[in-house]
């Protein structure tokens, strides 16, 4: 059953600071992104809040994309709503990704005006941690082990 619209829910953790409080940059990595995308910008406007937080809402002809960054906490939360079926916001997540450079990523995926089986309405959630992450908590459990077993032996 065709669906209405997809909205994706994005939270990006441990991002490079200096572009979360960068306007300019962020701004014109949204334009690529989008344009890159096929999406068409009817308006944008985009704002430094205080904390230097920055948000952003970009009004789309197929939807509408939210960003908001704390660099205190080096967090980003996007939100890409698109009505339109032949719409991909999986590339705007790519770009954004490449561009923020987060350790660790978490994506909801909702189908919007799903008018299938209630069975199919529960969101699907990935979640991507960068390799060097993955290496360093790799490294902590197997001291965490080492250590652990040296105190049995004790």
């Amino acid at each position: 059953m065709k669906i209405l619209a997809r909205h994706l829910t994005i939270d990006m953790y441990n991002c490079k600071t200096n572009k979360l409080i960068t306007p300019d940059l962020l701004q014109a990595s949204l334009r690529e992104a989008l344009t890159a995308s096929k999406f068409t910008i009817i308006n944008a406007d985009f704002q430094i809040t205080e904390g230097e937080q920055a948000t952003a809402f970009i009004l789309l002809k197929e939807g509408h994309i939210s960003v908001h960054s704390f660099p205190d906490l080096k967090y980003t939360a996007v939100d890409v709503f698109t009505c339109a079926e032949s719409s991909q916001p999986e590339k705007v997540l790519a770009a954004l990704r490449k561009f923020f450079k987060p350790e660790k990523t978490k994506m909801t995926s909702l189908k919007r005006g799903d008018f299938g089986t209630v069975k199919d309405m529960k969101p699907k959630i990935k979640t991507r941690i960068a390799p060097l992450r993955r290496i360093r908590n790799t490294g902590a459990k197997v001291i965490h082990l080492l250590a652990r077993r040296k105190v049995n032996k004790q």
